[in-house]
């Protein structure tokens, strides 16, 4: 174990030819980041999972039920041992053949066994008020973050990347290689466009709709300025040109480089997404009412529609009537792919 330690830091690594670890121990004139601080990452993480618990009791929730945002969830399905089993056990979506033989297992049309796995999907997903809650903790973090960081800049660094070691890898490298300035800027520019977000998703579920687009549109400008703009003009031309100058290249200098070019190639990706979405949003506004945020499809709670599920079944079975409830009529429509709504 000795061994593989020894390995993994090794100096010529980690840092310039010309400075050990013994450079950066800590001493009464200066202070450097330690590898050993990130163990305080576990229980920063325990303390902001509590602290999200709280606020979402007490403070969010409040804040949605005063803005009419319905706290009750989808209609559950019915008790049934023998779906549950399927639903849990085998498959949330069966297929054409299975659905033929529950609905002749429990004596039930196959629209109405379908009706029962779409509700009980829904059951799984969380309601408009809870994704308000998740949006307004969102919110007050990012901003609360952004803020304290543009606040720090100028001061220690320590306190500020404790905030940040338990979920960014690349500002954990940054920590220990002692690049402390550029994991901060890195942090401090994302949130920035994350506190729009978030403000964005809330109006949408508080109905808000002139507000949720204002608030897209400045925040597809904030993500697009500060990521193709300031991050590779400031941050990259720092971290790649001017370093080299200064300290030259080493082992890890690669490995840094490379995850914020990567990076940066993401920022790209994203930004063509946003562009993409507020252009299809701006098409669609010319027929109707138009949602750029399109915070209302997300994937972990759509709440799924009778139109949406109802599929065609084979022209042989769309007479076919089974069990109690063949006095509805038809018993809908049935495809083996499942929604795609819940992809």
């Amino acid at each position: 174990m000795a061994g593989i330690l020894a390995w993994f830091w090794n100096e010529r690594f980690w840092l310039p030819h010309n400075v050990t670890w013994a450079d950066l121990k800590n001493t009464d004139e200066s202070t450097f980041p330690q590898a050993e601080d990130l163990y305080l990452a576990c229980p920063l993480a325990f303390c902001m999972f509590m602290i999200r618990l709280v606020f979402e009791r007490f403070i969010a929730r409040p804040c949605a039920l005063g803005l009419k945002i319905q706290a009750n969830g989808p209609q559950k399905a019915q008790p049934n041992a023998i779906l549950e089993k399927v639903f849990t056990a085998i498959t949330k979506h069966p297929d054409e053949k299975r659905l033929e033989g529950l609905s002749k297992q429990l004596d039930w049309d196959v629209r109405t066994i379908q009706r029962w796995f779409r509700q009980r999907r829904n059951q799984e997903k969380p309601s408009t008020l809870a994704r308000f809650c998740e949006s307004m903790w969102r919110f007050t973090f990012y901003l609360y973050i952004f803020t304290y960081g543009v606040r720090f800049l100028k001061k220690d660094f320590l306190l500020m990347f404790l905030h940040h070691v338990a979920t960014i890898s690349l500002i954990t490298f940054s920590y220990v290689n002692n690049m402390a300035r550029v994991g901060t800027l890195v942090m401090c520019l994302h949130d920035a466009a994350d506190i729009l977000l978030e403000a964005a998703k809330m109006a949408n579920y508080g109905k808000c709709q002139r507000l949720c687009n204002v608030l897209f549109v400045m925040f597809a400008l904030v993500f697009i300025s500060s990521r193709l703009g300031v991050y590779p003009v400031w941050i990259l031309n720092t971290t790649v040109f001017e370093s080299w100058e200064i300290v030259g290249p080493y082992p890890s200098w690669w490995v840094f480089n490379v995850l914020l070019v990567l990076l940066q190639a993401l920022h790209t990706f994203w930004s063509y997404l946003i562009v993409r979405i507020a252009c299809r949003a701006i098409s669609r506004g010319k027929v109707g009412k138009w949602n750029p945020l399109h915070v209302s499809k997300d994937d972990r709670s759509d709440i799924e529609s009778s139109s949406d599920e109802d599929e065609v079944l084979p022209p042989s079975q769309k007479h076919h009537t089974n069990g109690t409830n063949g006095a509805h009529g038809t018993n809908g429509y049935l495809s083996s792919s499942p929604c795609p709504d819940e992809h």
